[in-house]
């Protein structure tokens, strides 16, 4: 077990209102990814998830947004946004937890594949950023009923998709096969 707020406060102990930003978003995206376990519980006997690292993974997954420059959340460091989640995962990696840098590095969207970060010239590494594990898509899927922007207000599911779409047709395909993997109706 990791103290995910020991690790969040080594990094963000001198910035308080990104602090609050951070934990209360990552607060709320482990939650509800907890309830989707809760509702699977036959992931967890059949050993494809960890409830504690999911948890630990959540609180985790955006703490590269201290690099980037976001004002309207109080991020004021040198990078694009689009960078926090594989920033984040170089962090967690030099923390010695490669696992939680996964979900920090595909979490964004539904993912991002390498030809949209090559179609796009994306300023991140050219690889492919599309959750892969269980544990991975059901955090992505979380995530995105949270804003930062709007701490405590739950998404709705027409912006989400509304915003999804904006992405293309393979973006949303990956939200409905999100959907139906968490077993929820859209």
């Amino acid at each position: 077990m990791i103290d995910y707020i020991a690790l969040i406060d080594k990094y963000y102990a001198g910035q308080p209102e990104l602090r609050h930003v951070l934990v209360t978003h990552s607060r709320q995206v482990a939650d509800r990814a907890l309830s989707i376990v809760d509702r699977h519980p036959e992931w967890e006997e059949q050993g494809l998830v960890d409830r504690q690292f999911i948890e630990e993974a959540a609180m985790l997954h955006d703490i590269g947004i201290i690099f980037c420059d976001a004002p309207k959340i109080y991020c004021n460091g040198p990078h694009k946004y689009i960078e926090h989640g594989y920033l984040g995962a170089e962090l967690l990696r030099q923390e010695g937890l490669p696992k939680h840098a996964l979900v920090a590095e595909r979490h964004t969207g539904t993912g991002i594949t390498i030809e949209q970060v090559e179609r796009e010239e994306l300023p991140i590494p050219e690889r492919d950023y599309c959750p892969q594990s269980l544990e991975e898509k059901i955090i992505c899927y979380a995530d995105k009923f949270y804003s930062k922007s709007h701490l405590g207000e739950e998404v709705d599911v027409a912006k989400i998709k509304y915003n999804i779409w904006k992405y293309g047709h393979a973006a949303f395909q990956r939200w409905q096969e999100l959907v139906e993997l968490m077993g929820e109706t859209d």
